[in-house]
Parts: structure tokens; C-alpha cells; sequence
């Protein structure tokens, strides 16, 4: 077991067999260590992919962005969570659901941290349903760069996200897979 998945299973807490909370070291506090063992073998997964550019979402996915373009030496752009603006002429725009929240977000990126011929990796906290990373990979195909591979710090395989965007054909890698929530204790996909 790695020390990312020790901690999940140390100090993270499952709500009725379905939400996992990492907040003590991934989503509202940070573990720097964790952070820099995720940096380092996301950078690991896509080392060959030549990335140019790092997308996320805020808020939780910047800290994996960071830590990742750390070690591939690449900038990080996010997507902001919010209304259409009157600067929509600049803006990529696209609507993605959040399992968690239950809601609709409209995310944005300003075109000029998005160029066209890029190869971006988007990269992400968590994998449930692959509604966020579908809606970035939109983004990054509206801005007429490719998408070089999608990372996700912690996959929930027993739900559709995976398979979704893997039958899509996107190169998805996952540095913790979750094959399901039993007793509200996590069982890990080998």
C-alpha cells in the first residue's frame, strides 16, 4: 500500500457508503507530502506524453495541477466555476454536472490561457461519473488543442467515469482506484 492510499484508508471517512472526505490532507487541508508523492507519479504516468499545458477545475484540482506541472515543468490553467460573463466572446464556456454538489456549473477559461496546438493534461481530484473531466475535455477540444491524457488522483471504478471516458478513447490514469464502499470502509481496486 502507497502512502497516498494509507492515508485514504487511515484518515479518510465514508458518508453512507458513497462520499469519501479527504479534507484532512487532499481537499481543505493539504498534506505536502501527499502532494508531492501525487506530483510525482502523476508527472511519472504522463512523462512521455509531452504536455504542454496542465487544465483543472477549481478548487480541489489546482494543488494536483500544481504538484503535477511541478514536475513536468509546464504552466496550469483552471477553470473558473461561474456565470456566464459579458466577456463571453473570450471565454470557452461549457456546462458540467457535480455528483457531489448536485448542481450545474457553467466553467470557464479565458482563449488566452488556452491556445490552440497545445497538448493539456487535465488532471483532477476525484473520478466519480466524469462529468467534470468530459466538460474540461470539451474546453480543450473547443480551444483546437488535443487532450494528452486525463489524471485522477481517486477514481471511484465502481461508478461510470472510468469507463466512459476510457471508451471514448481518452488515456485516463488513476493513482488510487476505489472498487466500492463497504461498512463505509473502502475496498480498493488492485
Amino acid at each position: 500500500m502507497n502512502q497516498l492510499e494509507t492515508k485514504i484508508q487511515t484518515e479518510g471517512r465514508i458518508i453512507d457508503n458513497r462520499i469519501l472526505k479527504v479534507d484532512s490532507f487532499i481537499n481543505q487541508q493539504l498534506d505536502p507530502d501527499i502532494y508531492r508523492e501525487i506530483g510525482v507519479r502523476m508527472a511519472a504516468q504522463f512523462a512521455q506524453s509531452n504536455i504542454t499545458r496542465i487544465l483543472t477545475i477549481e478548487a480541489s484540482g489546482i494543488a494536483v495541477a500544481l504538484a503535477t506541472a511541478y514536475e513536468l515543468h509546464c504552466p496550469v490553467v483552471f477553470a473558473r466555476k461561474q456565470k456566464q460573463s459579458a466577456f463571453s466572446d473570450e471565454l470557452y464556456v461549457t456546462k458540467i454536472h457535480s455528483y457531489t454538489k448536485n448542481t450545474d456549473y457553467h466553467v470557464t477559461v479565458s482563449k488566452e490561457f488556452l491556445p490552440a496546438g497545445e497538448s493539456v493534461l487535465i488532471v483532477d481530484d476525484f473520478l466519480a461519473r466524469g462529468e467534470a473531466s468530459f466538460g474540461l475535455a470539451r474546453l480543450v477540444e473547443s480551444s483546437g488543442s488535443k487532450v494528452a491524457g486525463i489524471g485522477i488522483v481517486i477514481e471511484k471504478s465502481f461508478q461510470p467515469g472510468g469507463r466512459l471516458l476510457r471508451e471514448a478513447g481518452y488515456d485516463l490514469h488513476s493513482l488510487v482506484k476505489i472498487k466500492a464502499f463497504t461498512n463505509n470502509q473502502v475496498v480498493f481496486d488492485e
